[in-house]
């Protein structure tokens, strides 16, 4: 799966797992696999990536990116000191 849109960092858990689950089903489907072979076995023969791997990469490179912007505004977008969390929403410095 190709999760390359900075707008996957805010996700709920949920959201990951029905992602990963489509994953295991369309990869099980492309090489034929029976019920018992585990889908980590699959995706390591396959050089595949868990969802959540992936998600944690591309929050580091937007992170990066926001680092290095020549905006003052978006490099503000990292400051977390007067964070409110509410309805256990995830920031981008959480999913690092």
């Amino acid at each position: 799966m190709d999760l390359r849109h900075p707008a996957v960092e805010m996700h709920k858990q949920i959201n990951t797992d029905i992602i990963q689950r489509l994953q295991n089903k369309v990869l099980r489907n492309i090489v034929d696999a029976p019920w018992y072979i585990r889908n980590a076995d699959i995706q390591r023969d396959l050089q595949k990536e868990m969802v959540k791997n992936e998600i944690g990469k591309f929050s580091k490179k937007h992170e990066e990116r926001l680092l290095h912007h020549i905006n003052v505004e978006a490099i503000q977008l990292l400051n977390n000191s007067e964070l409110v969390l509410r309805l256990k929403r995830k920031n981008l410095f959480e999913l690092v």
